[in-house]
């Protein structure tokens, strides 16, 4: 501990010393090599110094010194005596020659102990002032230790005229180019060497085209010593500025002007009397413009692919992001502060996009500012209890130095948010407790278009549809030419009913193919003799259903007699009778097993067959060969091919990872291929809208409805699109009967109605067969107002398929896609006048086309000619 306080002590006397044996130096930082300056020592402490010594060096020669003065002050604190002594040692040097040098340390005796002075820099310019500062005008200067100048520019002053080189105005930039963005200071500084007595008529640039701060604006000007040009000259910062562009190319600055009001010495009139300068003032004052040149600044545009969470910044920052506590009861009060720090466009920084838990309330973002910092707080409100996360919250910002954009990211933030006396138990009935339920309404959150359809959709050729194509016509024919066919064979079929032996003789394959069913089944079985009796009865049964031979009169002879009539083949009709002897044979002898059972149904079976295909004789009817005909009408579906599919596919996926060029590329590809379908035109206007191309977009959207008028998803984004326009225009009323009809036609798409108009026209055909064939008066009836009823609605869905159809086919609608169109009272430049002006979005009628000018019609029924490359046609 002794040792520890010895050190201490000594510690604290060398700093006393120190602090008491200082020597400081004074002398002008810039001088002329034909000005005299003054160079001062000067030593504080508690008693005199001694033995000072000093050398000038063999750069400056010693015109004058050294001059000693000194002083002592005694103070009574307390009834404590103090005292303190300074000591200045003062030389007159004049520089030898130009160049930046040192003076010498100088050094002196105090309390004992030997202390020094530290060095100075002076730099030697070969011009010094003006004349007019050598006859004493005194200039607001702020340099130290001059004593004298030599006259300079005599000639000036003494004719009354003022050189541009005494005194002018500049305007100095940190950099003369930069990208948008990026932090330019501007200082307006006055540089002169004349006697000036004030200012008038000070104007400043505008900076147009930049964010403009103003830095410094000092209301009291003062000079400072400078040098410029190897010449010294006495100058003032009048503004000080920070400017950030905001456009790229080229922003030229507009100059700065000032009046000043010199003072200059007039030519002596006199006498040549000594008095003459006493009575007479040989100054007057003038009036000098100076002003700045126009200066231009080149600036670059940032390049593309900035991130998302870009928010304007250009330079270099850091981010910090804390929330004002870790956990909080809901309906609480709380903040996420978030403080950027930099150098660089601080001042025109966005805040950071924060995405808040659900039911969160957020309110409006507090901005301060600091020095080079900017703090955003987010203050919220959570109406719901749980451990939350916050963040990570991205921040990217433009990197001059670097030539990238770069991404700042938080930590997560947890959160916890604890259930609050409010939220608990609210009344209690029977003895149970019931909670309180904070129920409202779901929040909207934000607005969006709808997403993309990711389904491959069917495409087709533009222009494409099925009401009134061949295969419409030709299913239409077909469904009549059916019913026609249906009619008369419903009509053959009645009287062959009427038919008993007919209906006998075409029975005879049924009834024979359940009695040989029944055979199989006494086959798997293994029942030799009820399998055997099941086969005899369904031979017998079949020659007698189909010759119409009764069972008295079913002998084999008269069987073979009367199948050889009917055209069998002898083989068959000798296999028939071999399998009626084998049957006989096998009821009254013994098993001969399952191989002879089998043999036996295949031989029954097949011989069946053949006689009935022998003794049919059935003619090709157009019923059969309609199958081939309704496929000799379907067109050709030619399978999508494997590139468009590729182009959808990678467009999706474009548009997912927030590629909207990409992707409105890949899809626009498909159309320029000539397939088309709602959903491609549908993403198309939802790539083009995430580009801010508004017009594109509901162009897109309306052509995607042109194809499919019921398409939910395009029709929101269609009138979320147009609730951004700027033209706001109030259409025509239409009859309520043809907005109801309008709707309904909406509710479908064009080929959907037509396939209702085909099934419709079978139902009709059907109901009329009904009224036509039907014996009893009820059901005649029926089919005559079921067909009626059937027929309207069959015509009604034909009706809206060939609107529909119509509508698509039309070429007189047309959307804006320039972002601003003037709309003229003729065609041409001319003498037409301006009626109006439109917005990209806006959607028009076309009725005429002269040249390249278009008459267009609005919604309100107004009429005017614009450039027919100034709308696209849906």
């Amino acid at each position: 501990m002794k040792k520890i306080g010895i050190i201490i002590f000594a510690l604290l006397l060398s700093c006393t010393m120190f602090a008491q044996g200082k020597i400081e130096v004074q002398a002008p930082n810039l001088v002329a090599v034909d000005e005299q300056f003054n160079v001062s020592f000067s030593i504080e402490g508690d008693s005199a110094p001694s033995d000072f010594s000093w050398n000038c060096g063999d750069d400056f020669k010693l015109v004058w010194g050294p001059q000693k003065g000194s002083s002592t002050s005694i103070s009574i604190i307390n009834g404590k005596r103090s005292k303190s002594s300074q000591t200045t040692y003062t030389y007159v040097l004049l520089p030898r020659k130009t160049g930046t040098f040192t003076l010498a340390p100088a050094t002196a005796n105090l309390n004992g102990s030997r202390i020094s002075s530290g060095t100075k820099s002076i730099q030697v310019v070969s011009n010094g002032a003006s004349a007019s500062q050598s006859s004493g005008s005194g200039s607001s200067s702020s340099s130290s230790g001059s004593s004298s100048q030599k006259s300079s520019g005599s000639q000036a002053t003494t004719t009354g005229t003022i050189s541009s080189d005494d005194l002018f105005l500049r305007l100095n930039l940190s950099r003369n180019s930069a990208v948008m963005g990026e932090t330019i200071t501007a200082t307006l500084k006055l540089y002169q060497r004349v006697n000036i007595a004030g200012f008038e008529d000070a104007k400043f640039p505008t900076f147009d085209g930049f964010w403009s701060q103003e830095v410094q604006a000092p209301t009291n000007i003062e000079f400072h010593r400078e040098s410029l040009g190897d010449k010294i000259y006495n100058t003032a910062v009048l503004r000080s500025w920070n400017l950030i562009p905001q456009k790229s190319g080229d922003i030229v600055i507009d100059p700065a002007e000032l009046v000043c009001l010199v003072n200059v010495r007039q030519a002596s009139s006199g006498t040549g009397s000594i008095f003459d300068s006493f009575f007479q003032d040989e100054y007057r004052t003038i009036r000098k413009r100076v002003s700045t040149p126009a200066i231009t600044v080149h600036v670059s545009g940032l390049p593309a692919g900035a991130p998302a969470s870009f928010g304007g910044g250009v330079g270099n920052f850091s981010m910090k992001a804390e929330l004002s506590c870790d956990s909080l009861k809901t309906h609480d009060a709380a903040s996420l502060k978030i403080n950027i720090t930099g150098n660089g466009n601080i001042a025109l920084l966005e805040a950071p996009k924060v995405n808040f838990p659900p039911d969160f309330e957020v309110y409006d973002v507090k901005t301060s500012d600091g020095a080079h910092s900017k703090t955003f707080e987010y203050p919220f409100i959570p109406r719901s209890y749980g451990n939350f996360e916050i963040g990570p919250i991205e921040y990217s910002y433009y990197d001059v130095s670097a030539g990238q954009y770069v991404t700042l990211r938080s930590e997560v933030m947890p959160l916890k948010v604890i259930k609050s006396k409010d939220d608990d138990i609210a009344a209690s009935t029977d003895g149970q407790l019931v909670q309180s339920a904070n129920r409202k309404d779901v929040k909207n959150l934000g607005s969006d278009i709808r997403f993309i359809s990711t389904k491959t959709p069917r495409l087709s050729a533009a222009g494409n549809f099925f009401v009134w194509s061949p295969l419409f016509c030709g299913i239409a024919a077909l469904l009549v030419l059916l019913a026609v066919l249906a009619y008369f064979l419903l009509r053959r079929m009645e009287s062959r009913r009427a038919d008993v032996v007919g209906s006998r003789n075409r029975g005879a394959v049924k009834m024979a193919r359940g009695r040989l069913s029944q055979a199989k089944d006494y086959l798997g079985k293994g029942l030799y003799t009820a399998f055997y009796e099941s086969l005899h009865k369904a031979l017998l049964g079949y020659v007698g259903d189909k010759l119409n031979i009764d069972a008295a009169d079913q002998s084999k002879e008269n069987i073979s007699a009367k199948l050889s009539e009917a055209g069998v083949p002898e083989a068959s009709v000798a296999e028939f009778v071999s399998l009626l002897d084998a049957c006989e044979f096998a009821r009254y002898a013994p098993d001969s097993g399952t191989e002879a059972m089998n043999s036996h149904y295949e031989s029954a079976v097949n011989v069946i067959s053949q006689i009935d295909s022998s003794m049919k004789r059935k003619p090709k009817t157009i019923a059969s060969a309609a199958p081939l005909l309704l496929l000799m009408l379907l067109p050709v579906q030619a399978k999508a091919s494997d590139y468009t599919d590729s182009l959808w596919t990678a467009g999706t996926e474009a548009y997912t990872q927030g590629l909207w060029q990409e992707a409105y590329n890949n899809w626009t590809e498909i159309v320029n291929l000539g397939e088309v379908s709602a959903s491609l035109y549908y993403n198309i206007g939802n790539a083009a809208f995430k580009q801010g191309e508004l017009g594109t977009a509901i162009l897109n959207y309306e052509r995607s409805l042109k194809l499919n008028p019921s398409y939910s998803d395009a029709r929101y984004n269609l009138e979320f699109a147009q609730s951004m326009t700027q033209d706001k225009i109030d259409a025509v009323p239409e009859f309520f009967l043809k907005g109801w009809m309008r709707k309904l036609g909406w509710s479908l798409p064009s080929n959907a109605w037509a396939v209702i108009a085909l099934v419709f026209l079978a139902a009709t055909l059907f109901f009329a067969l009904m009224f036509l064939l039907s014996s009893t008066g009820k059901k005649r009836k029926m089919g005559f107002y079921f067909g009626i009823v059937s027929l309207l609605i069959g015509l009604i869905a034909l009706i809206l398929a060939s609107w529909q159809r119509r509508e698509s086919m039309a070429s007189d609608k047309a959307i804006i896609t320039k972002s601003v169109t003037l709309v003229k009272s003729s065609p041409g430049g001319g003498e037409a006048k301006d009626l109006f002006i439109l917005h990209e979005g806006t959607k028009v009628k076309r009725m005429d086309e002269v040249g390249k000018w278009s008459n267009i019609e609005l919604l309100d029924g107004r009429q005017g000619w614009i450039l027919s490359e100034d709308f696209e046609k849906i």
